[in-house]
């Protein structure tokens, strides 16, 4: 992530995840972005981004990549990403490990997100846009706190995301 995007990140509670998309929502329109929500269905740290996308679909949402049915893991991403419809703001959401006291808030950025950076992989930047969960605290084993995170906090910020998306784009 260049200085540029670190500017525009910042840290807030479900309240600024539903003030970060009121923002997008003055730009675009729901059907005019793509929900690239990142992540897997065998890791209850890591099931976030596949949790949005499944919830996203139930109440209509069309354009989304990545739900618990076909999730977008660390090993489709890479062709995932390269094959993003050009000209079409993508929202990238995804878990993410923090600092003990910033658990249950989230980082959102006007820029891309760097999927798998708290587990120590290198996978491509995506979005225009970005939610990254903070679901577990950093340790000396990532992939442990993935597997040791709370389902309920996970389902709890998954609903929260998915909330905002709907209530604050219009159609």
């Amino acid at each position: 992530m260049n200085d540029t995007q670190r500017r525009h990140s910042e840290r807030v509670n479900a309240d600024g995840v539903a003030s970060f998309i009121s923002r997008i929502s003055a730009a675009h329109k729901l059907s005019d972005l793509t929900f690239l929500c990142i992540g897997t269905d065998r890791s209850s740290g890591d099931c976030l981004g596949p949790l949005v996308g499944t919830m996203l679909e139930e109440r209509g949402v069309t354009n989304v990549i990545g739900t618990l049915k076909e999730p977008c893991d660390a090993d489709k991403l890479p062709s995932v990403a390269a094959a993003l419809p050009l000209g079409r703001p993508v929202v990238a959401i995804d878990a993410c490990l923090g600092r003990t006291e910033t658990i249950g808030l989230y980082v959102v950025a006007e820029g891309p997100l760097e999927p798998a950076k708290s587990v120590g992989k290198r996978l491509p930047s995506v979005g225009a846009y970005s939610i990254a969960a903070i679901v577990n605290s950093y340790g000396p084993k990532p992939y442990a706190s993935l597997q040791s995170t709370s389902l309920y906090r996970v389902m709890n910020m998954a609903h929260d995301i998915t909330d905002a998306i709907i209530r604050h784009l219009r159609p």
